[in-house]
């Protein structure tokens, strides 16, 4: 994303509002739809998601989590949060700036499930 763009979401200045509230709300509806989205994955029941979107140095930082009591894991609803975060960002502010990348999205952990738990090698 282009410092201009940067700057305009950091000053509240888009064509289209708040994109990072909006993305946040697009996060959350879209896990609640991944079974409709993503062939033969079951719906399950969601017990809690949280998108979070962030200005970073080089453009917007979008993280998801997602919980559930079911047998099996939430990392596709995440995932699917996450992957309309950014598409939701980047409609907001194509008017600005349509050299955009969305890039990255990645799994960096997940708990439980029948294939046990997974975490990424990172920074953290």
């Amino acid at each position: 994303m282009s410092q201009e763009t940067l700057k305009a979401l950091s000053e509240h200045r888009t064509p289209k509002g708040d994109p990072l509230e909006t993305a946040r709300l697009a996060g959350i509806m879209a896990a609640k739809k991944t079974s409709d989205l993503i062939p033969l994955c079951h719906p399950l029941p969601i017990n809690h998601i949280d998108v979070q979107a962030k200005i970073d140095v080089d453009g917007v930082t979008l993280t998801a989590e997602v919980s559930t009591n079911a047998q099996t894991g939430v990392e596709m609803e995440a995932l699917t949060a996450v992957s309309v975060a950014a598409l939701t960002v980047y409609d907001m502010c194509k008017a600005l700036d349509k050299g955009m990348t969305i890039s990255d999205i990645c799994l960096e952990s997940k708990t439980g499930g029948k294939s046990g738990d997974y975490f990424r090698n990172s920074k953290r």
